[in-house]
């Protein structure tokens, strides 16, 4: 998808030069990609306490092979 942005110069250099990318397309799409990851991230540590994984691996495992 085209789209044109302002974007400061030094900023995307900056990002450039960081990111090891060659083009300033890879440039912000790896940073794109780098802030979703953090978001994620983010999101699933906040979890942290609230989810109960009793999980029974042995039975999961005998669940699993079960099945094949």
């Amino acid at each position: 998808m085209r789209t044109t942005m302002d974007l400061p110069k030094d900023l995307l250099e900056e990002a450039k030069r960081i990111c090891g990318a060659k083009t300033k397309t890879s440039t912000v799409i790896l940073s794109l990609q780098k802030l979703i990851d953090a978001k994620k991230i983010e999101r699933l540590r906040s979890l942290r306490g609230r989810l109960d994984l009793d999980i029974d691996l042995k039975r999961l495992r005998k669940d699993r092979t079960a099945t094949y």
